[in-house]
């Protein structure tokens, strides 16, 4: 009996969209606000923090959930592109982690607090988890889904790792405090040295597959672009971003790619893939329309009509003085230093398919 020609092609779109939806075992991440579900609402007061406050997560849903933003992360599209769950916060007593967890906590930097303290920024960090302490936390976690270390390498060999960004606040530390980007690239080489350290922490307590990516083009945040404004029209590139922070982040990225290249050459058996947020936000902002947005460069949840980028320091999403466009979707930016829900799934689908992963996750 012949199969109909359109069966065969519908069975082949089938596997290629479908194929890898069981693929994993779980997902475990690791970050900072770009990646938190939960974490610092779990260690903090909810009532202090204004990613615990309306209108933060009423896009999907439909009340604050700790994410920075205004509805889905990253995170939660690879892990529905899985059929995983959307991780729990480690933190989150009596949460099942056999399916995945997320370390990732808002406020997170690379270094550690000794080395920022040593170079002067100890007292702009404010929380307390690092990408090393973040591993301590998995470990703790560690039992309750694997019981001997042969188990927990079978188990975790057959999970996605997401690690990062990490990095962007070891930089806003320096550049808050008032340090050049130039300056502050001093620093770069000792803080990808922490990424490099703590993925090859986790190659050797079992991890196979490891995304790891790069950090943004700050210099076209409306947080940066306001408070960093400047009246020398050279300061900014053609689509209106300040040159000398991308080239900060330019730098970050670049040595990461090096460093991440090293440890694949060094652990064969792992697939290490550098997930490119840089080159596909940059382009969001030069062409929004063929990502499907209109504005760019303009805050969704903000200070309307106080800047030509509605952001303001004093009354940021969350605050009181700010308030929620009506059409996220059409937004990259929805504080001003966070996406929006579009633009995450966005990049979601770009690591996933490629281009903007190096390998891409599916292969």
């Amino acid at each position: 009996m012949k199969i109909p020609i359109i069966l065969v092609l519908f069975l082949f779109w089938y596997y290629f969209e479908f194929a890898y939806s069981q693929s994993y075992n779980a997902i475990f991440s690791f970050g900072d606000s770009m990646s938190d579900t939960g974490n610092l609402c779990v260690n903090g007061n909810p009532s202090s923090i204004t990613m615990a406050q309306p209108p933060y997560g009423e896009t999907f849903f439909g009340k604050p959930t700790c994410r920075s933003s205004n509805g889905r992360l990253v995170i939660d599209f690879l892990a529905e592109a899985f059929s995983l769950p959307l991780l729990p916060p480690s933190k989150a007593s009596g949460s099942d982690f056999g399916k995945g967890a997320n370390m990732a906590i808002i406020g997170a930097t690379a270094s550690d607090s000794s080395f920022l303290q040593s170079i002067g920024l100890g007292s702009k960090i404010w929380n307390n988890g690092p990408f090393d302490t973040q591993i301590q936390w998995f470990q703790q976690l560690m039992p309750t889904f694997c019981t001997s270390s042969q188990d927990c390498q079978d188990y975790l060999s057959k999970s996605l790792f997401v690690v990062g960004e990490l990095g962007g606040n070891d930089y806003n530390a320096a550049l808050f405090a008032g340090w050049s980007p130039d300056k502050t690239s001093t620093y770069t080489p000792q803080v990808v040295q922490y990424i490099y350290n703590g993925v090859e922490k986790l190659i050797g307590l079992g991890a196979v597959d490891i995304v790891v990516p790069g950090v943004l083009p700050i210099g076209c945040f409306p947080i940066y672009l306001t408070i960093f404004q400047s009246s020398n029209q050279g300061d900014y590139d053609q689509i209106g971003c300040l040159k000398k922070f991308n080239d900060l982040s330019s730098y970050h990225n670049k040595l990461l790619k090096q460093a991440l290249s090293k440890l694949q050459s060094k652990y064969s058996s792992t697939r290490i893939m550098y997930g490119d947020y840089y080159d596909q936000v940059y382009q969001m902002v030069q062409s929004p329309q063929s990502f499907g947005l209109t504005y760019s460069l303009k805050v969704c949840c903000g200070a309307s009509g106080q800047s030509s980028y509605n952001y303001n320091n004093d009354a940021r999403c969350g605050m009181s003085g700010a308030s929620a466009c009506p059409d996220p979707q059409d937004y990259l930016s929805w504080d001003g230093i966070h996406l929006t829900e579009t633009a995450y799934q966005s990049i979601a689908n770009g690591w996933l398919k490629g281009p903007y992963s190096n390998p891409a996750i599916l292969h």
